[in-house]
């Protein structure tokens, strides 16, 4: 047999699959398609995770499009983080090329040009559906974990809780945050100490100053209601293909902390409310992450553990997270670990440093008697990628050099008008973009204070009221005295009238003169 014949063999012997799958295209040897030597990837294990990685223009987006779509016509529902702002194509077809022909020729697998169902949320002002949560569904361990808080603000974040939940007092957003933290070391001093324990005023400054931090990267945006209902990201449509749930993260690029906020708390609510799905065929939704290195890069050590806690246990709810980034350095070891697929796209070995990420990024992949991995990785064409899966018993499919497929859709963003035309057909864009301001923490609580304030008042004013009394009874005896005792007994007036001193007088001038 000759070597191209080997190989073809060998390649789809690797990838022998008795479940449903997904072929991304083809394998190349000594930079050549060999047709019909398709790479696929079993839907069994997309639950493992993965990671489509590489230089800047060489294809990263097209191949995340490509996995979306395939999974989509599964009925596998999608979220996609649009970071560059360039994915809401994937809602209109392709318009065609003839470089698209010839590229699918070569790969020998058919190629349709049609749009997918496609849902646009938001976490900011844009238009979109949007994404919400409450402080309460938070909780204190998570909320604590984001604001980077050490040991002893975090019980105190604990303990707000604490009493909210013994006082009723709902937490929706920051404001109610806020208010509860001021509440605790202000007017609720004496309460709090009786009740909880003495909390610090410099401790809660501190926490404070961290909210306010968020806040300044608009995450008063993102908490409050109606919090999202994350079943709504599993919906088929009447085809029974999954949504394609396209968050739109444009104008977050500078705000990596509330990428990170968003990111976690929907991790820890799809892990808390998915059913656990054992060794099921078929993945329940999957997640691409793309610009990945902004989850990582700003993430504090507290949130990094957190994050990679989740990639490790998510899986057996049936969902799979694939980052998107220029390098694999860019996830950490510990994540890196757990991604089963690998997309490599090529890297340029510019400078030192490039070499080395190269050199580190090749020991990554399956050793292979037709590759030097560190060569290929620099001499990959766009649209062309290193891949690397795992097969239905969980072990490594041979590492191929593959020609990717084409996207089915639109490689570009919607226009304005499609944008509009997209939203006012969404029924979700009516469930979610209602601003809610219920009774909350901050209402009760100033109505509280307010209540407080009143009742102090009250007391004031009757005690001011008592004291006028009192002075007032303290004046009238005073007075009641003086006049008493300046009243005379009738012996008294007699002595002391005019006319009995007279009289008194003439009789003694009288025995004077005798």
């Amino acid at each position: 047999m000759t070597k191209k014949e080997t190989f073809f063999n060998y390649i789809l012997e690797g990838n022998t699959t008795k479940g449903d799958f997904i072929p991304v295209g083809a394998a190349m040897l000594d930079g050549e398609t060999v047709t019909g030597a398709h790479v696929k990837v079993p839907l069994k294990t997309m639950n493992r995770h993965g990671l489509i990685a590489g230089a800047t223009g060489t294809g990263k987006t097209k191949s995340l499009q490509v996995l979306a779509e395939n999974l989509s016509n599964k009925g596998i529902p999608i979220l996609l983080m649009d970071i560059k702002g360039d994915l809401s194509g994937l809602a209109q077809p392709s318009p065609g090329h003839a470089k698209i022909d010839e590229r699918h020729e070569k790969i020998g697998l058919p190629f349709e040009a049609k749009a997918f169902p496609v849902e646009i949320l938001t976490l900011s002002e844009q238009n979109g559906v949007r994404l919400r949560a409450t402080i309460s569904e938070f909780g204190p361990v998570l909320l604590s974990r984001i604001l980077d808080l050490t040991e002893t603000q975090s019980g105190i974040v604990a303990v707000i809780f604490q009493y909210c939940d013994d006082n009723k007092l709902p937490l929706l957003d920051l404001k109610d945050f806020k208010k509860i933290l001021q509440y605790a070391t202000q007017e609720g001093k004496a309460e709090f100490t009786e009740a909880y324990g003495r909390i610090s005023t410099s401790s809660t400054g501190a926490i404070l100053r961290k909210i306010v931090e968020l806040e300044q990267q608009g995450a008063d945006l993102f908490f409050g209601e109606t919090s999202f209902d994350t079943q709504d990201l599993l919906r088929v449509d009447e085809n029974g293909r999954g949504y394609i749930n396209i968050i739109r993260l444009t104008d977050i690029q500078d705000r990596p902390k509330l990428f990170s906020t968003f990111m976690l708390s929907l991790l820890a609510e799809i892990y808390s409310t998915f059913p656990e799905q054992g060794d099921s065929d078929r993945p329940e939704l999957i997640m691409f992450i793309d610009e990945a290195h902004l989850i990582f890069d700003e993430a504090s050590k507290a949130l990094l553990s957190q994050i990679e806690s989740i990639v490790k246990l998510i899986r057996s709810k049936g969902v799979g997270l694939y980052f998107v980034t220029q390098s694999p350095t860019d996830v950490p070891e510990a994540v890196l670990g757990q991604l089963g697929l690998k997309i490599q796209h090529a890297l340029r070995a510019f400078t030192a440093k490039d070499r080395k990420a190269i050199k580190l990024t090749a020991q990554n992949y399956p050793d292979s008697a037709y590759y030097d991995t560190e060569d290929i990785l620099t001499s990959l064409g766009i649209g062309e990628a290193l891949v690397s899966a795992l097969d239905e018993k969980g072990r490594p499919t041979p590492l191929a050099a593959t020609m990717m497929r084409a996207p089915m859709s639109r490689m570009d963003v919607l226009t304005d008008s499609e944008l509009k035309t997209l939203l006012s057909e969404s029924k979700l864009v009516k469930k979610y973009n209602e601003d809610i301001d219920r009774e909350s923490a901050y209402e009760l609580l100033n109505k509280k204070i307010k209540e407080a304030e009143a009742e102090e008042a009250k007391e004031k004013a009757k005690k001011e009221q008592e004291a006028i009394k009192k002075a007032e009874s303290k004046r009238k005896t005073s007075s009641s005295r003086r006049r008493s005792s300046t009243r005379m007994n009738p012996i008294v007036k007699v002595l002391t009238s005019a006319t009995f001193i007279r009289s008194v007088f003439g009789i003694l001038t009288k025995v004077m003169k005798k």
